[in-house]
């Protein structure tokens, strides 16, 4: 029997942001959802420069933390049912390797049966200005079924603060994966 449950895989790469991936985990904790959490080295890093948190606080956010190395965890299967992946931050090297399909770590691997079995694969890239690698790499991802959504705030609802920020970001992987919520108002939604 299946459960009603669901499952999302998050992983936090060295890209800047990770303010991001862990609102993320945060939000859909609230929301009830089972959390898969793989953190490159890298992400661990940033994850100390950037917020000053250790990672056992970000493992107390997630039901089940996996080793980057670790090709065994159930997540590597595409007979393991998950409902979808988001890379949050997603660094340009991670986007490479999704790309090219050729990557011995658990974030590819689940990366990549995602796409091949057509679950929801969310790259949210941070890198600016981009190169013609970087897109070409993006094109790539997108044609294979994957998303890539560049953490690229609003400021329509002008936000007051990075939080706000963030919560716009964590707003669009959530309405992408098809998520309810209620982190940002929406354009056209309020007052102008």
């Amino acid at each position: 029997m299946m459960s009603d449950v669901k499952k999302i895989v998050v992983a936090i790469t060295g890209a800047s942001g990770v303010h991001i991936g862990v609102r993320l985990l945060e939000v859909l904790g609230t929301l009830g959802y089972e959390r898969h959490l793989i953190v490159s080295p890298s992400g661990a890093e940033v994850l100390k420069l950037e917020t000053g948190k250790t990672m056992d606080d970000l493992l107390s956010l997630a039901e089940y933390t996996w080793n980057a190395d670790e090709l065994t965890a159930p997540v590597a299967s595409g007979s393991y049912k998950f409902d979808g992946m988001i890379i949050a931050p997603c660094s340009m090297r991670t986007l490479g390797s999704v790309s090219s399909g050729a990557d011995s770590s658990l974030i590819g691997r689940c990366a990549d049966v995602c796409l091949k079995e057509r679950r929801m694969l969310i790259l949210m890239v941070r890198e600016t200005p981009l190169s013609l690698i970087h897109l070409e790499n993006m094109v790539k991802v997108t044609e294979a079924g994957g998303v890539v959504l560049p953490a690229s705030p609003a400021y329509y609802y002008h936000p007051k603060d990075i939080q706000d920020c963030t919560d716009f970001l964590v707003g669009r992987i959530l309405d992408v994966m098809g998520i309810s919520h209620t982190l940002y108002q929406r354009w056209g939604e309020g007052e102008r």
